[in-house]
C-alpha cells in the first residue's frame, strides 16, 4: 500500500527522542490519547448513571451489547475501508460523529428523558459503537505509516503507552468529573473529540487510495483479514484466546455495583477501580519499553493470562477496597503482556496492504471480548448474583488457558516475536 516515506531505516538506535522528532507521529499520539481519554470518561459516566437510573445489572450489560452490536456488523467493512482510503480521514470523521453521540446523552439528561425512558441512551451508544468500528482499524493500523519496520515495534510500545495512560487517567478523572454531573462528563468528552478529531486532520503523511482488486468481489475484500488469520495459526490462537479469557474473565461491567454495594464507595472510587487494570498495564508496558520481551512470548503470555484469571477470582471474593484495587492492578499488568504479544506479532506477520483488514478482525475479537463480555457479565450476574459470576468467569479463564495451549502448540512455542514474518 503506498504510504508516504518512512524514516530511513539505516538509524543507528530507535530510540523515544527519535520517535517523538517525528511530527506526525506526535500528532498520532495527542489525538490517541484524547479520543482514549474521551472514551474512559464516557464509559465511567454512563455506567454510572445508567446504574443509578435503573439498579439493574441486565441494564449495564446492555450498554456493553448496544455497542457491541453495531461495532459487529461494521469492523469488517470499516478494516477494507481504513486499507483503500486515507486513515486520517477516516479517523477525524469517527471522532466527529463519537462527539456527536456524546452530544446526544448530554442532551437526554439536560432534558431529563433519561430519569423516564433508557432506551434513548442506548440509541446514542450504538451510534457510538459504529463511529468506534471505523476508528479503530485507522487508527491501529497507523503507526506503519509513520515509523520504519525497524522502529515499528518501539512506535507500537510507545503508542501502547499513549493508549493505556489515557486508560489510567480517563476512569479517575471520569469519577471526580462526575461529582460535578453528567453533564459535566459528557462536556468534557465533547471537548476532546473535537480537539483528537483536530490533531488527525494535522497529520501530513496520506494513506493514498488505491484502486480495488478486480479479481476479488466486495465481500472478498471484506473477509480477507479473515482468510489470512485462519491460515495463521499463531495470530488466530492470539487474537482468539485474548477473546475466551477476557470474555469469560471480565468484570468491568459489573464494577458499579461492586463499588456501590460491595465496597461502599462512591462515583470517584468508582473511577479509581476503573483505572486499576489500566495502571497495572501500563507499569507493565513501560517495563516491556526498557526490558523487552526477546525470548519464550509465547509461555509468558499463557502465563499472563492464567494470572489474569486468578486475579479475577480474587476481585469477585473480595470485600476490601485495597485488596480488590490490587486484584485489578494485576489483571491489567497480566493482561498487557497479551496486549503486547499481540500488537507486535500482527504488524509483523501481516502484509502492509492488508494491515487494515487484519486489524479489523483483530478488533472484532477485542470488542467481542470486551463490550460483549459486559453483556455476559450482566446477564450472569442476574443469573447467578454478582459475586458468582465474576468467579465462575475467572474459573472460565483458566479453563481457556490449558485448552488454548494443548489447541495452539504454534503459539506456545512461540519465542522471539521479531522472527514472525508474512507469509
Amino acid at each position: 500500500m503506498a504510504t508516504a516515506p518512512a524514516p530511513d531505516d539505516s538509524a543507528s538506535e530507535v530510540t523515544l527522542r527519535s520517535l517523538l522528532a517525528l511530527r506526525d507521529f506526535r500528532f498520532f499520539l495527542s489525538g490517541r490519547f484524547l479520543g482514549t481519554l474521551a472514551s474512559q470518561i464516557q464509559s465511567v459516566a454512563v455506567g454510572w448513571q445508567v446504574y443509578e437510573i435503573t439498579k439493574s445489572p441486565m441494564a449495564l450489560g446492555f450498554v456493553g451489547l448496544v455497542q457491541f452490536l453495531p461495532m459487529f456488523l461494521l469492523l469488517l467493512p470499516a478494516g477494507d475501508v481504513a486499507d483503500r482510503v486515507d486513515r486520517r480521514l477516516i479517523a477525524a470523521a469517527s471522532y466527529l460523529v463519537q462527539a456527536a453521540s456524546v452530544a446526544m446523552l448530554a442532551v437526554l439528561t439536560w432534558t431529563g428523558v433519561a430519569e423516564h425512558a433508557i432506551w434513548p441512551f442506548y440509541l446514542a451508544l450504538a451510534i457510538f459503537g459504529s463511529a468506534r468500528a471505523f476508528s479503530g482499524p485507522a487508527t491501529r493500523a497507523f503507526v506503519p505509516l509513520l515509523v520504519s519496520k525497524r522502529q515499528l515495534p518501539r512506535g507500537i510500545a510507545i503508542s501502547s503507552s499513549s493508549f493505556l495512560t489515557a486508560t489510567i487517567v480517563g476512569p479517575a478523572l471520569g469519577g471526580f468529573i462526575y461529582i460535578g454531573g453528567p453533564l459535566a462528563a459528557y462536556g468534557t468528552c465533547f471537548t476532546f473529540f473535537l480537539i483528537c478529531s483536530a490533531a488527525f486532520l494535522a497529520i501530513r503523511t496520506r494513506h493514498r487510495q488505491e484502486p480495488a482488486d478486480p479479481t476479488l468481489s466486495t465481500f472478498g475484500r471484506i473477509t480477507a483479514g479473515v482468510r489470512f488469520i485462519r491460515r495463521k495459526p499463531i495470530v488466530l490462537g492470539a487474537v482468539s484466546l485474548d477473546l475466551f479469557a477476557v470474555l469469560l474473565g471480565g468484570a468491568a461491567a459489573l464494577m458499579p455495583i461492586f463499588a456501590a454495594d460491595i465496597l461502599h464507595v462512591g462515583p470517584e472510587g468508582l473511577g479509581i477501580l476503573r483505572s486499576g487494570p489500566a495502571l497495572g498495564a501500563v507499569l507493565i508496558n513501560f517495563t516491556l519499553i526498557a526490558l523487552p520481551l526477546y525470548r519464550h512470548a509465547g509461555y509468558a503470555m499463557f502465563a499472563c493470562v492464567a494470572l489474569f484469571g486468578l486475579a479475577t477470582i480474587t476481585f469477585g471474593l473480595s470485600e476490601n477496597f485495597i485488596l480488590s484495587f490490587a486484584a485489578l492492578l494485576i489483571m491489567g499488568g497480566a493482561d498487557m503482556v497479551s496486549v503486547y504479544v499481540r500488537s507486535t506479532l500482527i504488524p509483523l506477520a501481516t502484509p502492509p496492504e492488508m494491515l487494515g483488514r487484519v486489524s479489523a478482525v483483530d478488533m472484532v475479537f477485542i470488542t467481542a471480548s470486551n463490550e460483549l463480555g459486559e453483556f455476559e457479565s450482566g446477564v450472569m450476574a442476574g443469573w447467578l448474583g454478582t459475586v458468582p459470576s465474576v468467579v465462575v468467569g475467572g474459573l472460565g479463564t483458566l479453563g481457556v488457558v490449558a485448552l488454548w495451549m494443548w489447541l495452539f502448540p504454534e503459539l506456545r512455542k512461540v519465542d522471539r516475536l521479531m522472527d514472525v514474518k508474512p507469509d
